[in-house]
Protein backbone atom coordinates (compact mmCIF):
# COMPACT_ATOMS: atom_id res chain seq x y z
CA UNK A 1 0.00 0.00 0.00
CA UNK A 2 2.80 2.57 0.40
CA UNK A 3 4.40 1.42 -2.60
CA UNK A 4 1.24 2.41 -4.44
CA UNK A 5 1.13 5.74 -2.60
CA UNK A 6 4.61 6.75 -3.69
CA UNK A 7 4.12 5.65 -6.95
CA UNK A 8 0.62 7.66 -7.32
CA UNK A 9 2.67 10.89 -5.60
CA UNK A 10 5.60 10.31 -8.26
CA UNK A 11 2.70 10.37 -11.38
CA UNK A 12 1.94 13.12 -9.81
CA UNK A 13 4.67 15.21 -9.79
CA UNK A 14 6.06 14.39 -13.52
CA UNK A 15 2.82 14.09 -15.44
CA UNK A 16 -0.15 15.24 -13.53
CA UNK A 17 1.23 18.59 -12.11
CA UNK A 18 2.82 20.02 -15.02
CA UNK A 19 -0.56 19.57 -17.20
CA UNK A 20 -3.14 20.62 -15.12
CA UNK A 21 -3.67 24.40 -14.35
CA UNK A 22 -5.72 26.60 -12.00
CA UNK A 23 -8.03 24.78 -9.33
CA UNK A 24 -7.32 21.70 -10.82
CA UNK A 25 -3.34 21.65 -10.22
CA UNK A 26 -3.96 23.29 -6.57
CA UNK A 27 -6.43 19.99 -5.74
CA UNK A 28 -4.38 17.47 -6.89
CA UNK A 29 -1.01 18.73 -5.08
CA UNK A 30 -2.94 18.65 -1.32
CA UNK A 31 -4.41 15.17 -2.64
CA UNK A 32 -1.40 13.77 -3.26
CA UNK A 33 0.78 15.24 -0.47
CA UNK A 34 -1.94 14.18 1.90
CA UNK A 35 -2.40 10.95 0.42
CA UNK A 36 1.62 10.36 0.92
CA UNK A 37 1.67 11.93 4.24
CA UNK A 38 -1.00 9.14 5.36
CA UNK A 39 0.70 6.35 3.54
CA UNK A 40 3.82 7.24 6.21
CA UNK A 41 1.71 7.61 8.85
CA UNK A 42 0.66 4.16 8.52
CA UNK A 43 3.76 2.63 8.03
CA UNK A 44 4.91 4.11 11.11
CA UNK A 45 2.41 2.88 12.83
CA UNK A 46 2.93 -0.75 11.26
CA UNK A 47 6.42 -0.64 12.29
CA UNK A 48 6.00 0.39 15.91
CA UNK A 49 3.26 -2.54 16.30
CA UNK A 50 5.64 -5.09 15.47
CA UNK A 51 8.01 -3.66 17.03
CA UNK A 52 6.28 -4.33 20.55
CA UNK A 53 5.35 -7.17 19.26
CA UNK A 54 8.48 -8.72 19.12
CA UNK A 55 9.35 -6.82 22.68
CA UNK A 56 6.30 -8.45 24.13
CA UNK A 57 6.84 -12.39 22.89
CA UNK A 58 7.87 -14.78 25.84
CA UNK A 59 9.68 -18.01 25.86
CA UNK A 60 6.77 -20.84 24.76
CA UNK A 61 5.18 -23.17 27.16
CA UNK A 62 6.94 -26.28 27.56
CA UNK A 63 4.86 -28.42 24.90
CA UNK A 64 1.85 -30.91 27.02
CA UNK A 65 2.53 -34.79 26.61
CA UNK A 66 -0.52 -36.20 24.95
CA UNK A 67 -2.78 -38.26 27.01
CA UNK A 68 -3.83 -41.38 25.21
CA UNK A 69 -7.64 -41.36 24.42
CA UNK A 70 -9.82 -42.70 27.61
CA UNK A 71 -6.71 -42.38 29.71
CA UNK A 72 -7.10 -39.54 32.48
CA UNK A 73 -4.07 -37.49 34.19
CA UNK A 74 -3.95 -37.68 37.89
CA UNK A 75 -2.24 -35.29 40.40
CA UNK A 76 0.11 -37.52 42.63
CA UNK A 77 -1.23 -36.70 45.51
CA UNK A 78 -4.44 -37.46 44.33
CA UNK A 79 -3.70 -41.63 43.79
CA UNK A 80 -6.28 -43.59 45.60
CA UNK A 81 -4.48 -45.74 48.71
CA UNK A 82 -4.41 -49.59 47.41
CA UNK A 83 -6.86 -51.55 48.93
CA UNK A 84 -5.04 -53.59 51.43
CA UNK A 85 -4.71 -57.37 49.95
CA UNK A 86 -7.55 -59.81 51.99
CA UNK A 87 -5.80 -62.29 54.15
CA UNK A 88 -5.43 -65.83 52.30
CA UNK A 89 -7.94 -68.22 54.27
CA UNK A 90 -6.54 -70.88 55.33
CA UNK A 91 -6.82 -73.92 53.17
CA UNK A 92 -9.48 -76.61 54.75
CA UNK A 93 -7.57 -79.66 55.72
CA UNK A 94 -7.85 -82.83 53.73
CA UNK A 95 -9.83 -85.21 55.22
CA UNK A 96 -8.14 -88.04 56.42
CA UNK A 97 -9.24 -90.99 53.76
CA UNK A 98 -6.42 -93.59 54.91
CA UNK A 99 -7.97 -96.37 57.46
CA UNK A 100 -7.86 -96.53 60.99
CA UNK A 101 -4.86 -97.65 62.35
CA UNK A 102 -3.67 -101.41 62.27
CA UNK A 103 -7.04 -101.83 59.78
CA UNK A 104 -6.57 -103.14 56.23
CA UNK A 105 -7.89 -102.53 53.18
CA UNK A 106 -10.96 -104.45 53.65
CA UNK A 107 -11.88 -102.71 57.01
CA UNK A 108 -10.84 -105.49 59.14
CA UNK A 109 -9.20 -105.06 62.95
CA UNK A 110 -5.63 -106.79 63.79
CA UNK A 111 -6.46 -110.11 64.22
CA UNK A 112 -5.75 -111.47 67.39
CA UNK A 113 -2.27 -113.38 68.09
CA UNK A 114 -2.26 -116.72 67.30
CA UNK A 115 -5.30 -116.61 65.24
CA UNK A 116 -5.38 -117.46 61.39
CA UNK A 117 -4.71 -114.14 59.05
CA UNK A 118 -7.38 -113.55 56.44
CA UNK A 119 -6.89 -115.09 52.66
CA UNK A 120 -7.94 -113.19 49.70
CA UNK A 121 -10.09 -115.55 47.66
CA UNK A 122 -9.19 -114.23 44.80
CA UNK A 123 -5.38 -115.12 45.44
CA UNK A 124 -5.72 -118.44 46.48
CA UNK A 125 -7.05 -121.45 44.11
CA UNK A 126 -8.17 -124.54 45.50
CA UNK A 127 -5.50 -127.63 45.00
CA UNK A 128 -7.83 -130.14 43.79
CA UNK A 129 -5.25 -132.83 43.97
CA UNK A 130 -5.52 -133.29 47.25
CA UNK A 131 -7.98 -133.86 50.42
CA UNK A 132 -8.51 -132.57 53.74
CA UNK A 133 -11.41 -133.15 56.16
CA UNK A 134 -12.70 -130.77 58.81
CA UNK A 135 -16.07 -130.61 60.69
CA UNK A 136 -19.43 -128.34 59.61
CA UNK A 137 -22.57 -127.65 62.07
CA UNK A 138 -25.39 -124.83 61.33
CA UNK A 139 -27.81 -124.54 64.54
CA UNK A 140 -30.62 -122.21 65.05
CA UNK A 141 -30.83 -123.29 68.55
CA UNK A 142 -31.17 -119.28 70.25
CA UNK A 143 -34.21 -119.13 68.43
CA UNK A 144 -36.06 -121.17 70.35
CA UNK A 145 -35.76 -118.86 73.49
CA UNK A 146 -37.05 -115.76 71.03
CA UNK A 147 -40.29 -117.58 69.02
CA UNK A 148 -42.07 -114.57 70.34
CA UNK A 149 -39.74 -112.56 67.90
CA UNK A 150 -39.84 -114.90 65.24
CA UNK A 151 -41.66 -114.19 62.31
CA UNK A 152 -44.95 -115.93 62.22
CA UNK A 153 -44.07 -116.94 58.90
CA UNK A 154 -41.08 -119.09 59.94
CA UNK A 155 -41.81 -120.82 63.18
CA UNK A 156 -42.62 -124.15 61.90
CA UNK A 157 -39.51 -124.03 60.00
CA UNK A 158 -37.50 -123.99 63.73
CA UNK A 159 -36.25 -127.88 64.56
CA UNK A 160 -37.53 -129.13 67.64
CA UNK A 161 -33.80 -129.02 69.28
CA UNK A 162 -32.77 -126.03 66.72
CA UNK A 163 -30.30 -128.30 65.00
CA UNK A 164 -30.40 -127.75 61.27
CA UNK A 165 -26.98 -129.81 60.41
CA UNK A 166 -25.59 -131.81 63.60
CA UNK A 167 -21.70 -131.54 63.20
CA UNK A 168 -20.59 -133.68 60.04
CA UNK A 169 -17.13 -134.29 58.91
CA UNK A 170 -16.52 -133.31 54.99
CA UNK A 171 -13.89 -133.20 52.83
CA UNK A 172 -12.19 -129.98 51.39
CA UNK A 173 -9.35 -129.22 48.67
CA UNK A 174 -6.69 -127.34 50.81
CA UNK A 175 -7.31 -123.32 49.40
CA UNK A 176 -10.81 -123.84 50.34
CA UNK A 177 -12.99 -121.29 52.49
CA UNK A 178 -15.57 -121.45 54.64
CA UNK A 179 -18.05 -120.21 52.40
CA UNK A 180 -16.71 -122.75 49.91
CA UNK A 181 -17.34 -125.91 52.60
CA UNK A 182 -20.98 -124.45 53.43
CA UNK A 183 -21.84 -123.97 49.81
CA UNK A 184 -21.15 -126.95 48.79
CA UNK A 185 -22.39 -128.86 51.74
CA UNK A 186 -25.84 -126.98 51.59
CA UNK A 187 -25.88 -127.65 48.33
CA UNK A 188 -25.42 -131.94 48.89
CA UNK A 189 -27.68 -131.81 51.93
CA UNK A 190 -30.37 -129.71 49.51
CA UNK A 191 -30.15 -127.16 52.64
CA UNK A 192 -31.50 -123.75 51.11
CA UNK A 193 -28.65 -121.02 51.26
CA UNK A 194 -28.53 -117.68 49.89
CA UNK A 195 -25.23 -114.70 50.05
CA UNK A 196 -24.83 -111.93 48.32
CA UNK A 197 -20.98 -111.01 47.91
CA UNK A 198 -19.78 -107.37 50.03
CA UNK A 199 -17.17 -105.12 47.95
CA UNK A 200 -16.10 -103.71 50.94
CA UNK A 201 -15.33 -106.68 52.54
CA UNK A 202 -14.49 -109.02 50.24
CA UNK A 203 -16.59 -111.58 50.90
CA UNK A 204 -19.95 -113.43 50.72
CA UNK A 205 -22.23 -112.66 53.00
CA UNK A 206 -24.80 -115.52 54.29
CA UNK A 207 -28.26 -113.97 54.16
CA UNK A 208 -30.36 -117.09 55.12
CA UNK A 209 -30.04 -120.67 55.51
CA UNK A 210 -33.14 -123.22 55.55
CA UNK A 211 -35.13 -120.19 54.60
CA UNK A 212 -34.27 -118.38 58.08
CA UNK A 213 -32.98 -114.57 57.21
CA UNK A 214 -31.53 -111.95 59.46
CA UNK A 215 -34.12 -109.96 60.82
CA UNK A 216 -36.44 -112.73 60.61
CA UNK A 217 -36.24 -112.96 64.85
CA UNK A 218 -35.26 -108.97 65.59
CA UNK A 219 -33.08 -106.41 64.35
CA UNK A 220 -30.43 -108.05 65.89
CA UNK A 221 -30.90 -111.35 64.00
CA UNK A 222 -28.89 -112.79 61.54
CA UNK A 223 -26.12 -115.58 60.64
CA UNK A 224 -22.65 -116.29 62.58
CA UNK A 225 -19.54 -118.43 62.23
CA UNK A 226 -17.16 -119.66 64.53
CA UNK A 227 -13.83 -121.95 64.27
CA UNK A 228 -12.41 -123.95 66.41
CA UNK A 229 -14.65 -121.72 68.93
CA UNK A 230 -13.50 -118.87 67.79
CA UNK A 231 -15.87 -115.99 65.93
CA UNK A 232 -13.59 -114.65 62.94
CA UNK A 233 -13.46 -111.13 62.58
CA UNK A 234 -13.55 -111.28 58.93
CA UNK A 235 -15.86 -112.70 56.21
CA UNK A 236 -15.87 -116.88 55.54
CA UNK A 237 -15.15 -116.17 51.93
CA UNK A 238 -11.33 -114.95 53.33
CA UNK A 239 -11.16 -117.95 55.81
CA UNK A 240 -8.79 -120.52 54.69
CA UNK A 241 -9.81 -123.79 56.30
CA UNK A 242 -7.22 -126.48 57.90
CA UNK A 243 -7.24 -129.92 58.27
CA UNK A 244 -8.92 -130.93 61.46
CA UNK A 245 -11.05 -127.26 61.45
CA UNK A 246 -14.39 -126.95 63.37
CA UNK A 247 -16.93 -125.07 61.90
CA UNK A 248 -20.05 -123.91 63.21
CA UNK A 249 -22.89 -121.92 61.57
CA UNK A 250 -24.85 -120.49 64.27
CA UNK A 251 -28.12 -118.04 64.24
CA UNK A 252 -28.01 -115.13 66.47
CA UNK A 253 -30.38 -112.99 68.29
CA UNK A 254 -28.79 -110.37 69.89
CA UNK A 255 -25.97 -109.66 67.49
CA UNK A 256 -23.91 -112.62 68.71
CA UNK A 257 -23.97 -111.71 72.57
CA UNK A 258 -26.17 -114.61 72.73
CA UNK A 259 -23.89 -116.94 71.06
CA UNK A 260 -21.26 -115.84 72.74
CA UNK A 261 -19.44 -114.04 69.78
CA UNK A 262 -20.23 -110.25 70.41
CA UNK A 263 -21.14 -108.56 66.72
CA UNK A 264 -19.21 -109.99 63.87
CA UNK A 265 -20.30 -110.42 59.90
CA UNK A 266 -20.99 -113.95 58.70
Amino acid sequence: MIGAAVLLYACNKLWFLPAASGPLRLFLAWYFSDLLAGALLLALVLALTLLMAGCGSQTPDTPVTPVNPGTEQTDPQDKPETPDTPDTPDEPDTPDTSEPSGQDQYHTDPVPQGKPQPVEPEETKPDTSQQATCTISISCATILDNMDKCDESKRALIPADGTILSASTVTFSPGESVFDVLQRVCRERKIPMEFSFTPIYNSAYIEGIYNLYEFDVGDGSGWMYKVNDWFPNYGCSRYQVQQGDVICWVYTCDLGYDVGGGYAAG
